[in-house]
């Protein structure tokens, strides 16, 4: 089996340069790649175009890079708890991609899998399909999405081994795996890194395959978004 372990957050971004396209997984904060990303602040990379599902929050996950000016390009589903991401777009400092959330997946699934285009009803008759073509199937009408192209996609799972292969755990089995293998390169964080033939075949949700650099994180936060309480009665 080919090694695909990398020290650290460092070495698993080697290469990464401004003006890039950039998948990351996640769903709100949780199962967000936080070792890749406090590795682009540091960085300092500029001009980039960031697919994700959300922009995380002011002060945390894709929040910290809209606080650097480092994203030029966001193509995300919702936005809604960023008011650093409002106040960019709003002032025109930041380009917006808005998509609907199951043609973002299906976008990423379709690159994953080496499929350039296909067909959706979901933004038909919307600013979603301006400038796209459509075509009806069965009497409803469709419109064309492209699938995406990217440079580096930024994935968490909580476990692998040296060979790529990911387990991830409960709700961070989101965007996650559908990134896997949607760019030129992908780059896995785990909460636990395991040798190559250590994880049971049947538990596995994505193959090594998929994945060409892989290494250990640490210091994850683990945020929640909007923590909702009740009292005891």
């Amino acid at each position: 089996m080919i090694d695909k372990q990398v020290a650290n957050a460092k070495a698993a971004l080697e290469g990464v340069a401004d003006g890039m396209t950039f998948m990351l997984g996640g769903f709100g904060l949780c199962g967000i790649p936080e070792n890749a990303i406090s590795e682009l602040v540091r960085l300092g990379v500029k001009d980039l175009t960031c697919i994700s599902n959300n922009a995380g929050v002011d002060d945390f996950g894709l929040g910290l890079l809209l606080q650097g000016r480092q994203i030029r390009k966001m193509i995300s589903s919702y936005v809604g708890e960023n008011d650093e991401f409002e106040r960019q777009m709003l002032s025109g400092e930041l380009e917006v991609e808005l998509t609907p959330q199951g043609t973002l997946a299906e976008k990423c699934r379709a690159a994953q899998a080496g499929i350039p285009a296909f067909f959706t009803p979901a933004g038909y008759g919307t600013e979603v399909a301006e400038g796209k073509e459509t075509r009806e199937f069965n009497d409803k009408m469709y419109v064309m999405e492209e699938a995406f192209k990217a440079d580096f996609s930024f994935v968490k799972a909580w476990k692998g081994d040296t060979a790529g292969n990911l387990i991830f755990k409960g709700t961070a089995r989101n965007f996650n795996p559908v990134m896997c293998g949607a760019a030129a390169i992908t780059v896995a964080e785990v909460e636990e890194l395991l040798p190559a033939g250590s994880l049971d075949p049947n538990q596995i949700h994505i193959p090594g395959i998929f994945v060409q650099r892989i290494f250990e994180g640490t210091g994850y936060e683990k945020r929640i978004e909007q923590r909702t309480v009740r009292e005891r009665g």
